[in-house]
């Protein structure tokens, strides 16, 4: 019997997922289903029921679900739990909900692909959202110098901030508050991609400092580009999101994929 597993989002057609989980599953020799449904917005709770009761194993879920995944879990990861958002959902031996998200370890294992050092470096992160919240746990853990969160509405960012403050040293205000230089700068919000980009100064980045955008594309964002005028290498999100749907393919399967080929394919249909 075919194990099924899928990706719940609305709208979710335009979902790498299926292609990216069937390139693991092709690589590992692991025997799953795995499809894009999209969820009713009233009703995602019982769009996961009906997916567990015709013989759904787990699910990766993308906007604008995340947090209700989190509120129908029976059990969380401390990371999700951290997050207030789950991405990742299994379901247990026992009918119980296991909730995860795998975004935040996504985007370590991408950075560290790419050779970045983490620990000990000046750290900032544009954006206070979901998406910046789902981060913040896994890049504190690998022990920066500093995490400012800089964001338009300033109180937002301080009191995120404030939520992580056990796990090392991070501050969060608004764009008139950042002082740099970083060692790494990471795009949290969509903006870019409407052509969008926040007040920032020109003397942003450190020698060898990396940019990332957690949004990718055929080309590269209004962020990247401005960052690469400015010294520094960029990194876009594409990796972030095969290295995401690897720990979640782990998690189900117990089989870690080769990430690497799987990029390379997705980078060239772009």
């Amino acid at each position: 019997m075919i194990d099924r597993y899928c990706v719940f989002g609305h709208p979710v057609a335009h979902s790498k997922s299926p292609l990216i989980h069937a390139a693991f599953a092709e690589q590992t020799g692991e025997a799953i289903e795995y499809t894009a449904i999209e969820a009713p917005l009233d009703d995602f709770a019982g769009a996961w029921r009906r997916f567990t009761a015709s013989g759904g194993r787990g699910a990766n879920v993308t906007v604008p679900f995340k947090e209700q995944a989190f509120r129908l879990c029976d059990t969380l990861s401390e990371r999700a739990r951290r997050a207030g958002a789950v991405n990742t959902l299994i379901l247990g031996g026992n009918g119980a909900t296991y909730g995860d998200t795998t975004d935040g370890i996504g985007l370590v294992r991408d950075l560290e692909r790419h050779g970045v050092t983490l620990a000990g470096a000046r750290i900032l992160l544009l954006g206070a959202g979901g998406a910046v919240r789902g981060v913040l746990e896994p890049l504190l853990a690998q022990g920066p110098a500093s995490l400012f969160i800089a964001n338009r509405t300033a109180e937002k960012a301080a009191r995120l901030a404030a939520d992580f403050r056990d796990l090392g040293t991070i501050e969060g205000g608004g764009f008139d508050a950042v002082a740099g230089p970083f060692d790494l700068v990471i795009n949290g919000t969509s903006a870019s991609l409407a052509g969008d980009l926040p007040p920032l100064p020109d003397d942003l980045f450190a020698p060898g400092a990396t940019a990332h955008d957690m949004m990718y594309g055929a080309e590269p964002t209004v962020f990247l580009r401005w960052a690469a005028e400015r010294g520094a290498r960029t990194v876009d999100g594409l990796g972030m999101l095969v290295e995401q749907a690897a720990e979640s393919f782990f998690q189900w399967r117990g089989r870690r994929p080769e990430t690497a080929p799987v990029l390379e394919a997705l980078r060239q249909a772009l």
